[in-house]
């Protein structure tokens, strides 16, 4: 059994992204989106996927560029003098794990994120961090504590199969393994009865998932649950946007009549939403 869950992230981040998610659910394989719940266009978003029940929206948590759901003066630790998050991931994850007083902060905003999701009134279908920024153990503790108060049940675990990527594209580089990251998390996320997907396909490809190389992983789909995330967006460049993404091709890539083709011949489910079955 192959079962497949397509996924677009920053939901909410500006309308150019909002308008690429309805199309690719709409007219493409998009099956589902996280939630920024304090980006420019979050209020956008909510109306969007109220009138798309068959979308499932998640919450993309943000500790990382981006600005905090608190007020500034509540997680003054986690921001810089403009009010916005601390860019250095290295430097802001040590400071989780050491100080006492920056876990309050962050497990605070947290709560305040999951909060503003379910303030939504959204069903919440799944969770994943901004740049991944859950493979911290502080901030995969903070998610599995507060998310099973609001009724998680799917994190995604950045597994990425790289031979594969790599058989498919050559050229593609290599990546640092963060397979101890992922694992820790998997055995977390198991002890607490939270499902996760089998594999992950797109930190290779992040902002490059063009169309061949999206057709290329539905033609060779392994058994069992797999998610593909992507970032589409109508332009390439808006309030936001990371230089070098090619959002647009990613938008294209979801609609493609050659990826329909390529999902239709692949026997595989496309899903709304992780099964574990």
């Amino acid at each position: 059994m192959r079962s497949l869950v397509v996924t677009a992230d920053d939901f909410g981040m500006a309308l150019e992204v909002n308008e690429a998610v309805e199309i690719a659910h709409t007219r493409g394989i998009l099956t589902a989106a996280s939630l920024m719940v304090s980006a420019p266009a979050t209020l956008d978003a909510v109306e969007r996927a109220r009138r798309l029940p068959s979308l499932k929206v998640g919450l993309h948590l943000v500790l990382v560029d981006g600005r905090p759901t608190l007020p500034v003066d509540q997680v003054p630790d986690l921001v810089d003098a403009t009010g916005a998050f601390h860019d250095g991931m290295t430097r802001a994850g040590i400071a989780m794990f050491v100080r006492p007083k920056v876990r309050r902060q962050v497990a605070a905003e947290i709560e305040a994120q999951f909060a503003a999701f379910a303030a939504t009134g959204l069903t919440l279908d799944h969770v994943n961090a901004h740049k991944h920024f859950h493979l911290h153990p502080t901030i995969a503790r903070c998610i599995v504590e507060t998310g099973l108060r609001y009724g998680v049940h799917t994190v995604r675990v950045p597994n990425e199969p790289s031979a594969h990527v790599r058989r498919i594209d050559p050229t593609t580089p290599s990546s640092p393994s963060l397979w101890p990251h992922t694992a820790l998390l998997r055995r977390r996320l198991n002890r607490s009865g939270i499902a996760s997907a089998d594999r992950v396909y797109g930190l290779a490809w992040s902002g490059a998932m063009t169309t061949p190389r999206l057709v290329s992983i539905l033609q060779d789909l392994p058994p069992g649950n797999t998610e593909i995330y992507l970032h589409p967006a109508t332009a390439d460049r808006f309030a936001g946007s990371c230089p070098g993404y090619a959002y647009a091709s990613e938008l294209d890539a979801l609609t493609s009549p050659t990826t329909l083709a390529a999902m239709a011949a692949s026997r595989t489910r496309l899903e709304s939403t992780l099964t574990t079955a």
